[in-house]
């Protein structure tokens, strides 16, 4: 299930307060501004710094 739109709209990093980007096919939320994601399970996005995920180059 996708995340809302609605809601995209109104997260953010919450490292560095900008906006974040939906990956639909693996299921997480990338900060191009930290070279990070934060994974979403069970349709939920898990929004906490120490649950960000680095980003390799083939990532981005």
């Amino acid at each position: 299930m996708p995340i809302d739109k609605e809601l995209l709209e109104i997260i953010v990093c919450p490292q560095c307060k900008r906006d974040l980007i939906y990956d639909e096919q693996k299921e997480r939320l990338i900060c191009k501004n930290c070279c990070i994601y934060y994974p979403i399970r069970d349709d939920i996005p898990i929004l906490l710094v120490d649950e960000a995920v680095p980003l390799e180059n083939k990532d981005q």
